[in-house]
């Protein structure tokens, strides 16, 4: 759409891009809201997160997984390339139930590695064309764009898929891990009554991140099919 005699034109696509960032910063406040609150209240347990995550290996029999502290807030994860479970400042020492939730959750994922959890194996074999898509995928498609190339819109599109693709994948992953740390708090006692409640509004909080960031990427490539039908109606 052009307005008077100016040129300009409306690209009615930028609304998509604004409802992916909208729902992004929706869940994510709701998310570190969350948090907050349930790292104010103590578990009865009484041990921190580094001492669960450690009590939780060892019960799964699980010896060569180390529990480190790491920088940061919320920068809580597994890597299954060194075996560590790495925990926040804000995790590691804590007491709270959202800590001991967040370091469940952790070795949820350091046992889906031991048991060969096929979904996991996925998608640590998806990294790199993910990482890969990531990086380039907009960059060829707005080439295309500008120099009218089909091929290249077509072989951004096609990048971003992959990337898309590891966000998928990454759901299963992520609620699974979730469901072994509730059952492990729960049969191993550290938890009971309302702290597995308060735990399991925290856990579930932090998977809405996930989930937000594929219905995201979904609008983002929603945006890029449309752009390029336009571009080849143009030509």
């Amino acid at each position: 759409m052009y307005y008077g005699g100016y040129g300009l034109y409306f690209d009615w696509t930028y609304i998509l891009v604004i409802l992916a960032f909208v729902l992004s910063l929706i869940v994510q406040t709701s998310m570190q809201s969350t948090f907050r609150k349930y790292s104010r209240v103590r578990s009865s347990y009484g041990m921190t997160g580094a001492e669960v995550a450690q009590r939780i290996l060892e019960s799964e029999g699980i010896y060569g997984v180390q529990v480190r502290r790491v920088r940061g807030s919320l920068t809580d994860h597994y890597d299954p390339r060194s075996k560590t479970v790495n925990l926040s400042e804000s995790i590691y020492g804590s007491t709270s139930v959202a800590a001991l939730g967040v370091a469940a959750h952790e070795c949820g994922h350091a046992i889906q590695d031991a048991r060969d959890y096929a979904p996991l194996r996925i998608r640590s074999a998806l990294v790199p064309a993910a990482d890969f898509g990531s990086r380039f995928s907009w960059i060829l498609f707005f080439i295309g764009l500008v120099f009218q190339s089909g091929i290249l819109t077509e072989i951004g599109i096609l990048l971003f898929c992959l990337a898309l693709l590891f966000q998928l994948v990454t759901l299963p992953v992520e609620f699974n891990a979730s469901h072994r740390a509730m059952q492990k708090l729960k049969t191993m006692g550290m938890e009971e009554g309302r702290e597995l409640s308060d735990t399991r509004k925290v856990l579930i909080a932090a998977a809405m991140t996930y989930v937000a960031a594929v219905c995201a990427s979904l609008l983002y490539l929603l945006r890029m099919i449309i752009l390029s039908g336009g571009s080849r109606r143009r030509d």
